[in-house]
């Protein structure tokens, strides 16, 4: 069978999909961002902020 051909989910099955992956996932989106990661994003912050200060006009 074809992904198109499938019957979607019933709503009760939807919502049940949906608290679990809140439980599985809720506490790791609360943890806190590791340093390399805080520091990969200051220094793409920086490369974005040179861009809008008009270092490139093309």
């Amino acid at each position: 069978m074809s992904d198109s051909k499938r019957t979607p989910p019933a709503p009760h099955i939807m919502e049940e999909i949906d608290r679990n992956l809140k439980k599985a996932f809720g506490q790791l989106a609360e943890e806190p961002l590791p340093d390399r990661f805080a520091d990969l994003l200051a220094q793409l912050r920086a490369v974005d902020s040179k861009k809008e200060g008009g270092a490139d006009d093309r």
